[in-house]
């Protein structure tokens, strides 16, 4: 691994460990309803009431901190594990990608259907985009696949 891509892998446990905070913290806010939580716009319970903030029976914060969790186990793992050193840039991408498409979609709903952002989704959403922007990078730089 040359000095980019251990530059690149800091920068996603960096994102990762954000994005884990965001997620949990707003799995908090979820739950408890603490409106004190919310900063800015004070949009966050209009986006957390919605019947968008939740996909078949599991809330959005909740599928963003096991996606954070997913990825940091797979980005601790790719040196340490013989199926993750061959396909680990691969399946991280993957994930990547299948949180990017789910974050695209989320913005849309914000902008468009509830006319309300929140800052902290909004924190999260830029956290998914950097950390799919940077495993695209990785992908492409993996001569291995």
């Amino acid at each position: 691994m040359d000095n980019t891509d251990k530059s690149l892998v800091r920068a996603l446990y960096v994102l990762l460990i954000i994005g884990l905070a965001i997620g949990i913290y707003m799995t908090v806010y979820k739950y408890t309803g603490n409106d004190a939580m919310c900063l800015g716009s004070g949009a966050c319970s209009s986006v957390t009431s919605s019947p968008y903030s939740v996909v078949n029976g599991i809330d959005v914060p909740v599928i963003g901190t096991v996606g954070n969790i997913a990825l940091l186990f797979i980005l601790f793992f790719e040196n340490r594990n013989s199926f993750l050193q061959k396909n680990g840039t691969l399946v991280f991408f993957a994930i990547a990608l299948a949180g990017f498409a789910f974050v695209l979609w989320l913005i849309y709903l914000e902008i468009f259907v509830l006319k309300a952002l929140c800052p902290f989704c909004v924190s999260a959403q830029t956290v998914m985009i950097l950390t799919f922007i940077i495993a695209v990078t990785r992908l492409v730089r993996n001569p291995n696949l």
